[in-house]
């Protein structure tokens, strides 16, 4: 009975780990393509990526620091900076327009950067490289990301679902 909980423990765990992300908890990067509405107000609706710094360049409130948050956090912050000087009552909304991409190298066919779409897994990853090539390994892939500000590696299969900026790297089989 206690081997049947944890084995049920372990894969309710590994589902949580494999579930896409919502934009409602993405945290936003650099990259990351965003769209600002502010209801009623056609001058202060822009469309940007956001810059190398982390910031993106909003009217009347100049720079504003958003990577790390996500995209709530952001309507918060440009609604209070608009409330009072600007506005009385500004109705703000952020939208992700695109992810900053993923990448792919080692043991595939074309490396490079791709464009990141939710639930996107390892497998879906290397059809969108080409495929493995005769010597790749299919159970030698890490993923390299940032975790809790951290640069973490970790070896994964190829169900594993990626998150925009991670590096898949493809090793080689011996065989």
């Amino acid at each position: 009975m206690r081997l049947f909980v944890l084995c049920l423990l372990l894969s309710w765990c590994l589902s949580l780990s494999a579930q896409p992300l919502s934009s409602s908890d993405y945290v936003l990067g650099v990259g990351d393509s965003i769209q600002v509405l502010v209801y009623d107000e056609p001058d202060l609706t822009i469309e940007t990526i956001i810059g190398d710094d982390g910031d993106i360049n909003f009217p009347f409130l100049g720079d504003i620091p958003i990577s790390g948050k996500t995209t709530a956090q952001v309507q918060q912050i440009i609604t209070q900076g608009l409330l009072g000087d600007y506005l009385l009552e500004p109705s703000v909304q952020v939208l992700i327009v695109s992810y900053r991409p993923f990448y792919i190298h080692g043991e595939v066919k074309s490396p490079g950067a791709y464009a990141y779409h939710p639930g996107l897994t390892v497998d879906q990853a290397i059809a969108l490289a080409g495929g493995l090539t005769e010597r790749a390994s299919e159970q030698k892939i890490f993923i390299k990301h940032e975790l809790n500000g951290e640069t973490v590696i970790d070896k994964v299969d190829l169900t594993y679902v990626l998150s925009p900026g991670d590096t898949v790297t493809i090793k080689q089989s011996f065989f």
